[in-house]
């Protein structure tokens, strides 16, 4: 039983060293243990489930250490964190408080907000907000209400003189914040007691009031202790105070440092005490950021001295030496008080089994803490924990240690976004809400939910999918259903598309508004039609399920509807406020936390990572409708109040008898900036850092940790040579360059056989491919059209083209102007070409030639006939058009070969008799003389012009096509990368040929060259 105690509130600290869940287990079992009952008809008031799961667990291991069988625990009643939204436990809460009105639904709130924000800014002559804006301001103001609620500030508190004063200063902006949320809040409070119900956090506060004055008026019977709870709240802070003064009932407060001296705890600031009646409780200089601040607040708040506080003397199992609580709290002193480190001695700054390690990247240090997490795990019955508040780094480190078969599960959860379920019912959203885009579209048909009821049907499914993942590959189509089942007919996978579309069908034809509800009600059987009941299956299937029931529920009762463009980011934003944590069954001896669930748990190794500026401590998001003066003058904490808690997080885990402090120099984003707790550490060890702190062995193994492979050879610059009937290729017109610029190019593309392969849903504009397949066709057209219309304008053609060919809307919305504008000067071109006797005779025209033995091939744009008989060869370019020193080079020899295919005959089958080519010319779009088009010829016409004579023109070319022929088709020399670095070609087979790894390697010669 509880020994007699004196009167006044009772309450203790656990230093940091002790270890909490620990010490106060073996502090409470020899005090409350009852014979024949155990601990069951101890209470204890814990600040969250998990917190009573992490209590549970060191009642299980002091009875262990004892040699005990069992043991009856104590009720554990959870006051409910509103971080981890988290309900009272049913001790504070129970069936019959019929005299606290119930809490509204959270979700109600949120959707009634957004109606109500849109009506005020309509009266207010605001322009109205985006459907996902608004929405997201709703949540926003939802909890600038609760912090109000729970600081017990009303909404007429807004109106009180302080805070008046406090807006005369600011921007505007703040004054139509306020403005806003002050009215949106009062019409929230009417609807709220129309229905006789209360915010939760009001609620909250009730049921606190509710139950102080029970037990002040008829104490409990039996003992009652609030253990770890470090939230400041008024009401709670009241019921502590109720709870601290019970006959059995005590208060035990983690960490609060009862060694810091009266000038450095003066030197906090107000936290909440003012120095007179009705003045500020918050000062401008209140150190909010420091990680004793919420507890001096708390007491405060409480009515208790600091030196009412009694040291807890019991130690926990794994309690690390007194000399780190002393450390610790030197490392934490505000800044006048820090001035003493100068006359600290060293037995003050040691931090003993405390050390430092430093990564080059996220990558690399969440690979280092793997391995030290596998190295404890060697020594029997340690426990490891990594608490970080970087979940990108904690799902890091989780798949690293499954390469030793450790199953580490993070218990911050990951937002359900992330998961497999969500994930899915997201991309479906987005199907909805953008259309069919390839990216979306293969993501969501190659989705492990889909189809994978039998590995069979899921197997033939990816069959089909592939192989029109590869034909959707390049730009992206047009929108529609229509573009999308070309693409399955070209890849001969129109079966399945019919399939694929009967399951997206319907997601398509969506109308521009919907109602939220009847979104949500699609979106769940087209997700059910995808993969079934494995949607719903699971913990993030279970969480799924739930979030959209009550979504659906709340939005279906007040009639709520969203623009359909907004559905897939207002589904995303309210999937990532869903964690999904999983179930037990990882390691035993291993645990990853954040930083919420790390409070009260205990290791004997406690891995601290992603020490950076940004992460943690986290930067303090400022409330988006109340300016900090307001906070101040309404007597609220600021932003900063977070910071401390994330130094009092710090401050425990550092308690363990083993710590690593971790940090990347680098992240995703670039550099990082130390977080300002690991700069404390760093300047208090001062010289001993790197004699002692330092970690060493981890960073040396890290290199070593995969096997090591031998030393590559130095790759040398390829120079394939295939067997002679490998090389007899034939030779398109457009190839001949690479074969003389980069023989390894025209090797990897004409023997190999090798192609790029585009992404999905490539950039249209950067793809000059594209235009040019689209100008092509819409002049190859309009000359045969014209033959049955002779006064047939091209730029009315053009236009319909435009609209028929289903281009996407972007490109065609930049580009068709300008290319308009360019063909109606080729019109014009043609009509004074065919008045001095020119025509044209032939468009889109392929032919080919035998030269030297071997097959030589292409298409010429259009072949015109001179009024002298001879043929010119015209060359569309929608791209860069080469110049006169790249033909003479042998870089760009498209035209002359074209030239030499005409007069070998080679377009006989086309109808074209062998006739001599004498004109070449490049029609360009480029911009020329204040409009679009441009017309050039690659030979030397004026004697002020560089190139090639006409009558030296096709002669060079079959020179240059003889030289190729000799050498590679028909001979022996290698298909030399990189050959002639003057080649300005393609670089698509930079990787095939491993440029980087040789070309640094050049030859002085090659080098100048």
């Amino acid at each position: 039983m509880a020994e007699p105690r004196k009167p006044g509130p009772l309450v203790y600290s656990i230093a940091a060293h002790r270890g909490f869940a620990d010490a106060l287990v073996a502090g409470l079992v020899p005090r409350y243990r009852e014979p024949g009952f155990g601990l069951a008809r101890l209470t204890l008031l814990v600040p969250s489930s998990r917190a009573a799961r992490t209590l549970s667990e060191a009642f299980i291991r002091h009875a262990g250490e004892a040699g005990e069988g069992g043991l009856l625990m104590p009720r554990m009643v959870a006051v409910g964190d509103l971080d981890l939204d988290e309900k009272l436990g049913a001790a504070l809460d129970p069936l019959g408080a019929s005299d606290i009105p119930p809490a509204c639904d959270p979700v109600r709130r949120w959707l009634t907000l957004d109606r109500l924000i849109a009506e005020e800014r309509s009266g207010e002559g605001m322009d109205p907000l985006p459907g996902r804006s608004r929405l997201n301001l709703a949540r926003e103001m939802a909890r600038t209400m609760d912090r109000l609620l729970v600081e017990e500030k009303t909404f007429q508190d807004l109106l009180s003189e302080p805070v008046r004063d406090s807006v005369a200063g600011l921007a505007s902006h703040w004054e139509r914040s306020i403005r806003l949320f002050a009215r949106v809040n009062v019409r929230w409070q009417i609807e709220l007691a129309e229905r006789g119900e209360v915010d939760a956090a009001a609620r909250r506060n009730l049921l606190f009031d509710r139950a102080a004055r029970r037990w002040r008026e008829t104490p409990p019977p039996h003992p009652v202790v609030a253990v770890g709870v470090t939230s400041a709240s008024p009401a709670l802070a009241r019921m502590l105070r109720v709870v601290a003064e019970l006959p059995d009932g005590a208060v035990v407060l983690p960490d609060l440092d009862l060694a810091m001296d009266d000038a450095a705890w003066e030197e906090l600031g107000l936290a909440g005490a003012s120095e007179e009646p009705g003045g500020p409780v918050f000062g401008a200089g209140d150190a909010l950021s420091h990680p004793q601040y919420h507890l001096k607040l708390l007491l405060n708040r409480m009515g208790v001295n600091r030196a009412e506080v009694q040291p807890w003397h019991r130690r926990g199992i794994g309690a690390a030496e007194p000399a780190r609580s002393r450390a610790i709290s030197s490392l934490f002193l505000p800044p006048q008080a820090s001035r003493a480190w100068i006359n600290l001695d060293a037995r003050e700054r040691r931090l003993d089994g405390v050390r430092l390690l430093a990564s080059a990247s996220i990558e690399e240090e969440a690979q280092a803490i793997a391995l030290l997490v596998r190295e404890a795990l060697e020594q029997p019955e340690k426990r490891i924990a990594v608490v970080s508040a970087d979940r990108g780094l904690a799902r890091r480190v989780a798949q690293h240690l499954e390469r030793w078969n450790i199953t580490a599960d993070d218990s911050a959860g990951r937002p359900l976004a992330l998961t497999p379920a969500g994930r899915l019912f997201g991309l479906l959203a987005e199907i909805a809400a953008n259309g069919a885009d390839p990216a979306n579209l293969v993501a969501a048909f190659g989705h492990p939910l889909v189809q994978g009821w039998d590995r069979e049907t899921r197997r033939n499914w990816l069959v089909g999918l592939r192989a029109f993942d590869r034909q959707l590959r390049g730009p992206s189509p047009a929108p529609g259903m229509e573009p999308l089942r070309e693409a399955a007919a070209k890849a001969e996978v129109a079966e399945w598309w019919g399939e694929a579309e009967a399951l997206i069908a319907p997601l398509t034809d969506w109308p521009r508004d919907i109602p939220l509800a009847e979104a949500l009600s699609r979106l769940s059987a087209a997700a059910e039609a995808f993969a079934r009941t494995a949607i719903w299956e699971r913990e993030d299937g279970r969480a799924l399920g739930l979030m959209i029931e009550e979504l659906r529920g709340q939005a279906e009762a007040l009639g709520t509807a969203i623009e359909t463009a907004d559905l897939g980011g207002v589904l995303r934003d309210a999937m990532e406020a869903v964690a999904v944590r999983p179930g037990y069954g990882g390691h035993p001896r291993v645990a990853i936390y954040g930083l919420l669930e790390a409070r009260m748990a205990r290791a004997d190794l406690v891995i601290c990572g992603g020490l950076n500026e940004g992460s943690w401590p986290q930067p303090p998001g400022a409330d988006a409708l109340l300016a900090p003066a307001i906070l101040r003058a309404l007597g609220v904490p600021g932003a900063e109040f977070r910071i401390g808690l994330a130094a009092h997080d710090l401050a425990g885990a550092m308690g363990a008898p083993e710590v690593v402090l971790s940090r990347a120099l680098r992240d995703a984003e670039g550099p990082t900036l130390p977080s300002r707790f690991l700069l404390r550490v760093e300047a208090l060890l001062g010289d001993d850092l790197d004699k002692e702190h330092r970690e060493r062995a981890i960073p040396a193994l890290l290199p070593h940790l995969d096997r090591e492979r031998p030393a590559a050879e130095p790759y040398e610059r390829p120079a394939p040579d295939p067997a002679p009937a490998l090389r007899d290729v034939p030779i398109r017109v457009t190839a001949l360059d690479r074969l003389l610029g980069d023989p390894y190019q025209f090797y990897a593309q004409a023997i190999l056989g090798l192609r790029q392969l585009q992404p999905l849903a490539a950039d249209p504009f950067s793809d000059p491919a594209l235009r040019g397949t689209l100008v092509h066709d819409i002049l190859d057209k309009w000359h045969k059209a014209k033959e049955d219309q002779p006064g047939l304008a091209l730029a009315p053609f053009a236009a319909a083209h435009f609209a028929s060919a289903r281009v996407h809307p972007l490109f065609r919305a930049l580009w068709q102007p300008r290319l308009i504008d360019a063909l109606e000067r080729f019109e014009a071109w043609i009509a004074e070409d065919a008045a001095e006797g020119r025509q044209v005779i032939a468009t889109e025209i392929s032919g080919e030639m035998i030269f030297d033995g071997v097959k030589v091939m292409g298409r010429a744009d259009r072949i015109d006939r001179l009024a002298d008989g001879s043929l010119a060869i015209v060359d569309y370019k929608t791209g860069t058009v080469p110049s006169k020193q790249q033909v003479e080079k042998g870089f760009a020899l498209q035209l002359g070969l074209l030239g030499l295919i005409a007069e070998a005959g080679g377009f006989a089958r086309a109808g074209l008799p062998a006739s001599a080519a004498t004109g070449f010319h490049y029609w360009s779009f480029g911009k020329e003389d204040g409009g679009f088009g441009k017309r050039q010829s690659p030979m030397k016409l004026g004697p002020r012009e560089g190139g090639l004579l006409p009558e030296r023109f096709l002669p060079h070319h079959a020179e240059k096509l003889c030289e190729a022929i000799r050498r590679f088709i028909k001979g022996t020399d290698p298909f030399k990368a990189r050959e002639n670095p003057d080649y300005k070609g393609y670089n698509e087979y930079d990787q095939l040929m491993r440029l980087e790894e040789w070309i640094v390697r050049l030859t002085d010669k090659e080098s100048e060259a």
